[in-house]
Order: structure tokens, then C-alpha cells, then sequence
């Protein structure tokens, strides 16, 4: 340690630089004071997006500046947050770039009871401002759960308490998810058994979630005060009861579950009903219902015979009715005997009619009719006759026709021939189709006759498809100049074309 401080007289013996005399204090700091336990109360807590947390910790007359490096964040027992009185173990080291000292931390914990639950406060102003313990969000509990979910140790008289409680008054099925209850792993283990009921596709679905552990002290249940602990058990979908420690003790779950229990026990006796009141109620209101049958038929039996009373007898409408018939009965021979007669009447008259001058008279008048309408038929059939005539000469109408339009159709395909033979003789180039030339001089006018043409001078002669070829007069042969320029093709005209002269 000695070799390593720079004192006064090895100054005198040689010069150090800044940096190894950062790194001898270093060593100094590092060696001596490799392990340390500082309490105090923490301020300027900064997460950097490394990981890494920053802090101070500080007294009523000093400070200290601390680190926490990304790997120890995750292990410690308490967070760091601004305001929380700590315990923290680490080694006193010093940051050179700045010549200043800090404690890099290793272990947090909470100094004491109050502390505890001063951070227990604070996580409840943060939660309930979110609206986590607000009553409308809590599910109501089923009244015949068929599967119960029970997250507990899986020894102790917690999960015995629930399990006898359960079969005593509501036998169904129970599914323990053990985890521990105590500790640090504590909070990740419910979490994942909350989240294991809800997605797991090996485990049965419960109807609601029992958390549950027995009572301690303030330190021994600071696992179920945890925040993500907290919010898994406000995110879950099925109803859950807490039910963790005795009926004084208070955690964060408590608030942010469904329902609280006093005891585990207590949890089981809310999640379920009592198998032996429900038969109990059922056949209550067995008794009940055939009470009311038994007072409501014998309400309807006591109107009825005093609807009775109001009636007829019977018998009177039976003797009344009797008496109807025999007169009916006493009447109906007359009757019989005079609807005879008058149908005897009725038939004599009506033979009267049929005697045979009747029919004979009759029998003209009918045929009188026929004649007539045979007449009338007859008309019909000549007319339809003619008009039968008349339409069988359409198809000779129709046949003259088409050799009319045969014939106009001709006569106009003639006409369009003669057309398109008229237009194929007046076209201009068609003399040049037949092997002729026409002349021109270079300045493109036409030449029509050897008139003013000398020899010596040159000429163009433009042949079949625009091909042009340049000659000199009176040698018979090309010039041995460049050929002309290609002279202007001549404006057809309307009338024959006046060709000039062509070899």
C-alpha cells in the first residue's frame, strides 16, 4: 500500500503522471476499503439506457455517489427509488475521469420496518392513481366454481386449511400450482403460475385463483407487495381472492385483487358455497313451491263453486232441452207429410209442361236456331278461305322482292367497277406502271417536248416508285457529276394528266 501512495519525497526522486497517480489511488481505495455497509437515504436516482443505475446517497451532512452496474440491478432485494432510506454492501473505487470517489453497490435493503412501508405507500399512491383498486374493475367470484386454482407452498397448513375447507363444503376440482412464498423468488414464481393458468394448455382452466399464504411479519410478506406482482394479479382474467396472512395483515395484492380474505380458510369459504345450505335452500323452496300449488289449486277450487253458484242446474237445462225435443219430435210427422204433398204439387205441374205438342214446338224452335247459325258458319269459313288465299301469295311477294334487290345490287357492283376502272386510268402514275419516264429539269419543271431542250443540259428522269435518275441531253449515258437533287413530285390534277415527254 505504501509503494503504491506518492509521497512528498518520491516526488522529489521523479515526476508521475496524472494517470498513475488515478490508478495508485485506485488500488488504494479498492484495497482498503474493498467492503463496506453505508446507510442512508437515496437521491438523484437515474436509470441510464444501458442499464446501469446512478444514485447518491446521502446523511444530514455528507454524500456519497453510488453505481449499480446492469447485472446486480435485477438481484437486489429492494429498488432504489428517491426518497428510500437503504443499507447498501460494496467497495469504495474513485472515476478518473472526473477524480471524484463512489461506492459501487453490490446489495440493497431497505433500512427498517418504516422504510418498508414507506415504499408500501408509495407503490399504493402510484397504483391507485392508475385506477387499479377501483371497485368497478374488480369480477364478481362464480357461485359454483366446477375448478378451483390454488397458488400456494404446496407444504404447511396453508394449502391443508383450503383443501379440507373446499371438500367440506364444495367438493370439486383443486389444482395447487406450488411456488414459494417467501423471498425474493417469490413474486416471479406467482407471477408465472398466474400466467401459467390463464395460457397453459396442459392445465385446466380454473373459475377463480386463490393466492394464499399464512401470516408473518411485515419482511416475510414483502413479496406480495411487489409491483409486477401487482398488476399481473389486476390483469388476470379469472376472479382472484388473496388470501395472504392473517386478517391484519395488509399487502398490495390485496387491493388490487377481486376479493380479500381474512385467512386462507376464509378464501375457501368465499370461493365456494356449502353443498349441505344448497340442498337445504333447494328443498326449501321444494316445500315452498308445492305449498303454492297446493294453496293455489285450492283458491281456484273455492272460485269455481262460487262461480258454480251462479250457474243453471243441470238438470233444468237438461228437462228444458227435453221438452224442446219431444215438440220437435210431435211436429215432425206433419211436417213430413206436408212437405210430401207439396212436392207431389210440384211434380204435376211441371209434367204438364212436358206434354208432347210442347215438345214438338220446342224441337223447331231449335232447329230454327241451327240453321241459322250454320248459316252464319258458312260466312265464317269462305272469309277465311279468301284471306287463307290471300296469304299464300306472300311467299311469291317475297321471292320478287329478293330478285329485285338481287338485281340492284348488281347493277350497283357494275356501277363501282366502272368507278374504280375510271379512277385507276386517271391516276398520274400510271404510265409510269407501264415503263414510262417522266422529265424534269433540275429546278423540277416539267418538260413536255424536245422543244428548248439542247443537248448538253441536264435532265431527271423519274421512273416507277419515286426512283429518279439524272442524264445529260444528246449523250444518252449519266453525267459523271454527283446525281441531281430529287425534284418535287408534280400536284395531281383533276382532269387527265398531261404526261411531257417520255422515252
Amino acid at each position: 500500500m505504501a509503494n503504491d501512495l506518492l509521497t512528498a519525497e518520491s516526488t522529489n526522486a521523479a515526476a508521475y503522471s496524472v494517470s498513475e497517480l488515478a490508478g495508485a489511488l485506485k488500488r488504494t481505495l479498492e484495497t482498503t476499503y474493498d467492503h463496506v455497509r453505508l446507510r442512508g437515504e437515496i437521491s438523484k436516482v437515474t436509470r441510464h439506457a444501458s442499464g446501469h443505475v446512478y444514485l447518491t446517497i446521502k446523511d444530514d451532512k455528507a454524500a456519497i455517489d453510488g453505481v449499480i452496474w446492469k447485472g446486480n440491478v435485477s438481484r437486489l432485494q429492494a429498488q432504489p427509488e428517491h426518497g428510500l432510506e437503504v443499507i447498501v454492501t460494496g467497495k469504495i473505487t474513485t472515476f478518473p475521469a472526473s477524480s471524484k470517489y463512489q461506492i459501487v453497490i453490490e446489495a440493497m435493503e431497505v433500512a427498517g420496518v418504516g422504510a418498508l412501508l414507506a415504499q408500501l405507500d408509495r407503490l399504493k399512491k402510484k397504483l391507485h392513481a392508475e385506477g387499479l383498486f377501483d371497485p368497478a374493475r374488480k369480477k364478481p367470484l362464480p357461485y359454483a366454481p366446477r375448478t378451483i386454482g390454488v397458488i400456494t407452498s404446496p407444504t404447511g397448513a396453508v394449502i391443508r386449511d383450503i383443501l379440507h375447507r373446499i371438500r367440506d363444503r364444495w367438493p370439486c376440482r383443486v389444482i395447487v400450482w406450488p411456488v414459494i412464498v417467501q423471498g425474493d423468488a417469490a413474486a416471479p414464481q406467482v407471477i408465472n403460475a398466474l400466467r401459467g393458468f390463464h395460457t397453459d394448455p396442459a392445465v385446466p382452466r380454473p373459475d377463480v385463483i386463490i393466492v394464499a399464504r399464512g401470516g408473518g411479519s411485515v419482511e416475510d410478506l414483502w413479496a406480495f407487495n411487489s409491483e409486477d406482482l401487482a398488476r399481473a394479479v389486476a390483469a388476470s382474467t379469472i376472479p382472484v381472492i388473496s388470501a395472504v396472512g392473517h386478517e391484519t395483515d395488509t399487502t398490495l395484492i390485496d387491493y388490487v385483487s377481486d376479493r380479500r380474505a381474512p385467512t386462507p380458510t376464509g378464501a375457501a369459504e368465499m370461493a365456494t358455497p356449502v353443498l349441505g345450505e344448497l340442498r337445504a335452500f333447494t328443498a326449501d323452496l321444494e316445500r315452498r313451491r308445492q305449498g303454492t300449488m297446493a294453496r293455489l289449486l285450492e283458491t281456484r277450487r273455492e272460485r269455481i263453486a262460487l262461480l258454480a253458484r251462479a250457474l243453471p242446474k243441470p238438470l233444468d237445462l237438461i228437462n228444458t232441452a227435453q221438452q224442446r225435443l219431444d215438440y220437435a219430435a210431435h211436429r215432425l210427422g206433419g211436417g213430413l207429410l206436408q212437405n210430401l204433398n207439396l212436392h207431389r204439387t210440384a211434380y204435376a205441374r211441371l209434367s204438364g209442361r212436358f206434354s208432347p205438342s210442347l215438345l214438338e214446338r220446342e224441337v223447331q224452335l231449335k232447329q230454327t236456331h241451327l240453321g241459322q247459325l250454320g248459316q252464319r258458319l258458312d260466312l265464317a269459313v269462305s272469309r277465311r278461305v279468301t284471306l287463307a288465299a290471300t296469304h299464300a301469295r306472300l311467299p311469291e311477294l317475297a321471292k320478287r322482292l329478293s330478285e329485285a334487290f338481287a338485281r340492284d345490287l348488281r347493277q350497283r357492283q357494275e356501277r363501282l367497277q366502272r368507278l374504280e376502272q375510271l379512277r385507276t386510268s386517271l391516276n398520274p402514275d400510271r404510265p409510269l406502271d407501264l415503263g414510262f419516264a417522266r422529265v424534269n429539269r433540275p429546278d423540277g419543271a416539267l418538260i413536255k417536248s424536245p422543244v428548248g431542250v439542247s443537248s448538253g443540259d441536264a435532265l431527271v428522269l423519274t421512273f416507277k416508285g419515286d426512283q429518279t435518275l439524272g442524264v445529260i441531253a444528246g449523250e444518252g449515258g449519266p453525267p459523271p457529276a454527283k446525281p441531281a437533287p430529287k425534284p418535287a413530285a408534280p400536284k395531281p390534277r383533276s382532269s387527265a394528266p398531261d404526261q411531257g415527254s417520255l422515252f
